[in-house]
Parts: C-alpha cells; sequence; structure tokens
C-alpha cells in the first residue's frame, strides 16, 4: 500500500523541521510527501527546501486556508491512503507500518484511528490520547473523541466526499470525517501510539481564539448529521451518545483506564 501525506506549512519554523523528519524518517518507504507553504515569511521555506529531496511534491502558493491548502496537496496525491500532519504535530517511530498492517488485514475499515499524546512546545509529553469509533450519530451529539493527528483513510472515500470544506476555518478535519461516515464510511480505532499533538499559544486548539466560530460550525455540522435544527430532546442523546461511545467501541475505557497504570 502506498501512503500519501500533505504537511501544510504556514508560519511554523519553530516545529516544522520535527515534523518532516517525523515522515521521513518513517521505515516504511512506500510514501509519497507533500508539502504545502502559502507564503510563510519565518524561514519556513528554507527548512522545505533543505528537505526538497526527501519531499516529493512541494507546492508554494497562495491557498484560502488551511483547508483548501490540504486540498490542493491531496490533488497530488496517488496513494492507497492518505494522512495529513500539521507542521506543528509530528508522527511516532513505525506508524505506517502499523496502520499498514491493520488496514491490511482490516480490508472493509476505510478510516481508522490510533492513540498517540498532547505534547507542549517543546515535545514534552503532556497525557495520552484515546480516540473513539466515530460515527455520524456519535460525532453530532459530542460522542466521539476525534484524534486527527492518528487518524489514516482510504483514498476512495477522500475523493467521494471531495475533501475538505474550504470554508471550516476550525474543525475542517472533524467535517471531513463526518461527510466519510456519511457517505458510507467504516471506522476503526488501535490501540498503537501514532503521533503526537503539540499544545501552544500558536494553534487553534492551544489559543482558543477560534471558539465563538467553532460553536458556529459545531451547530452547522449537526444539521448536516442529522437534516434539522437542535431540539429540547438532543441533550438526551447527547448523554446516551458518552455512554454508548463505550459499547460501540469497547477497547476505548480499557484503553482510557490502562493510561493510568501504564
Amino acid at each position: 500500500m502506498k501512503i500519501s501525506i500533505v504537511t501544510i506549512s504556514y508560519n511554523q519554523a519553530q516545529f516544522l523541521e520535527r515534523a518532516i523528519l517525523s515522515v521521513i524518517n518513517q521505515k516504511y518507504s512506500n510514501i509519497e510527501y507533500i508539502v504545502v507553504d502559502p507564503g510563510s515569511t519565518d524561514g519556513s521555506r528554507e527548512i522545505i527546501e533543505k528537505y526538497r529531496n526527501k519531499i516529493s511534491k512541494v507546492v508554494f502558493e497562495k491557498d484560502a486556508g488551511a483547508a483548501d491548502g490540504l486540498n490542493k496537496g491531496f490533488a497530488y496525491a496517488t496513494g492507497d491512503i492518505f494522512y495529513f500532519l500539521n507542521s506543528d504535530d509530528e508522527l511516532l517511530p513505525d506508524a505506517f507500518n502499523k496502520i499498514v498492517k491493520f488496514l491490511t488485514a482490516n480490508p472493509t475499515v476505510d478510516a481508522v484511528s490510533g492513540c498517540g499524546y498532547f505534547t507542549n512546545a517543546e515535545g514534552k509529553r503532556l497525557r495520552r490520547i484515546v480516540p473513539s469509533k466515530l460515527t455520524s450519530w456519535l460525532y453530532v451529539h459530542g460522542g466521539v473523541s476525534v484524534f486527527q493527528q492518528g487518524t489514516f483513510f482510504r483514498a476512495n472515500y477522500f475523493n467521494k466526499v471531495r475533501g475538505f470544506n474550504v470554508e471550516n476555518k476550525t474543525c475542517w478535519d472533524g467535517e471531513l470525517f463526518l461527510d466519510m461516515s456519511l457517505a458510507g464510511a467504516k471506522f476503526a480505532t488501535i490501540g498503537d501510539d501514532l503521533a503526537h499533538f503539540c499544545l501552544h499559544d500558536g494553534g487553534i486548539t492551544g489559543s482558543g481564539r477560534l471558539e465563538e466560530q467553532y460553536k458556529k460550525d459545531t451547530m452547522r455540522l449537526f444539521v448536516k448529521g442529522t437534516g434539522r435544527q437542535r431540539n429540547a430532546f438532543d441533550s438526551i442523546q447527547d448523554t446516551l451518545a458518552r455512554i454508548v461511545k463505550g459499547i460501540v467501541d469497547p477497547a476505548y475505557y480499557f484503553r482510557r483506564i490502562s493510561t493510568f497504570f501504564s
């Protein structure tokens, strides 16, 4: 299986080299690495040029935001499995081999999420991340623990839903996964640690600067997933979803509990 990886880079020179090295140092060789930068001015492009001979395609052109940049990158992708790595995050060693082994053994699975860790800007691990299995109903009712950095998916479903919504500026990854689920994709989880998710003041998650827009996007995705607006009874379904997530994916709670003893 060929894996296509896209990294979008924009003024994250502090972290970028670490992200690139985490891809090109993987032991799995059948990869296609695409790096997109719409116009960094902090030295990021010089870092990209430093590793150009290890990168399959470099895209230096303006875009309309992260989702648009990812779409531009994946337009060049020819792999069987797709994955995207933010320029401030990083893969863990042997991640690709673990994913290929799982998807080869489970041909009916279309997307799989592994575990990982939140880290600080210096790369120090803060706490473990354990994803849960995604369905559209669970997602819109808050019953899914999503870990984008640990999620890989088959190319055919990305193409089926026509990639990312370029209007989404806060949770383009979640919307992509919801779209895939609505299109019939089967999601699964594994217990292997695959990636680090860096929390820092410059990131969307770490800064909280788009919180209000995120709430609006969440409401829009609820309508997309259910075909209706929220009502008074949905708070009950939200509670039920948090219970059902453990029934749909029993390993989720086992993995969560095991982290306290590791």
